[in-house]
């Protein structure tokens, strides 16, 4: 594949991005704070863009182009803004939720566990939060981004028009259930998106929400691929 101009400043975009918070202590503590105070319009941000990030790396892969007529950037940013939301709400319910769980099953310590230091007892407790919010959550996100995104396609890839009703009974009917089944659930989430958030919720607070962004670019791409699998 031949690499364009388009190519070079998604790349310069994506340096900006990421390389002040590497090299501006004060930047980073800034966005820390701000992250700590205002953690769900960050997570609005953050996947707006990140995710959005994804969808056209992989339009960009699948078809040479970052942008078609119809592909909607602006509505799938719109989309993965609020799906943001979500994936924050998820972060917080099964990273406090499952640990209690845990203890009343009889687990003792494995709230106490995710916050001591790296063995065995905590990557166990990572790796119980993972799979509660895969196996709960995650199908639900997919299947609602999933019909959003046929939504957005359907009406052309306008703002209004993401805006406008949505059929999402008669979607619901027609999606194409054997790639969401045996590609999306069966694979990405027991290959992929398991192993990736036990790392997740191994790492310090302050470093989660950094690889979370950059897990939404990896998120991005994978769904889009199973999205774009059946079209030319």
């Amino acid at each position: 594949m031949k690499i364009t101009k388009a190519d070079a400043l998604l790349f310069l975009f994506v340096l900006v991005l990421f390389i002040p918070f590497f090299i501006s202590k004060s930047l980073y503590t800034f966005y820390e704070t701000a992250n700590q105070q205002h953690g769900m319009v960050l997570s609005f941000i953050k996947f707006a863009i990140l995710a959005t990030m994804g969808e056209v790396i992989a339009l960009r892969i699948k078809t040479a182009k970052y942008n078609k007529p119809g592909f909607g950037i602006l509505p799938r940013a719109i989309v993965w803004g609020f799906l943001g939301l979500t994936i924050k709400m998820a972060f917080v319910i099964f990273a406090t939720g499952t640990p209690a769980f845990l203890s009343y099953m009889g687990i003792e310590g494995a709230g106490a566990a995710l916050k001591g230091p790296m063995g065995v007892d905590r990557i166990l407790v990572a790796f119980s939060i993972s799979v509660a919010m895969n196996v709960i959550y995650a199908p639900v996100m997919m299947t609602l981004h999933k019909i959003t995104d046929i939504h957005i396609v359907a009406k052309g890839g306008t703002i209004s028009g993401l805006f406008s009703p949505m059929n999402i009974r008669k979607i619901f009917n027609e999606l194409d259930w054997d790639t969401q089944w045996n590609f999306v659930f069966k694979k990405t989430i027991p290959i992929f998106w398991i192993p990736a958030h036990t790392i997740t919720f191994l790492l310090p607070a302050d470093l989660q929400v950094l690889f979370a962004a950059l897990l939404g670019i990896a998120l991005g791409i994978i769904l889009s691929f199973a999205s774009l699998k059946k079209q030319g």
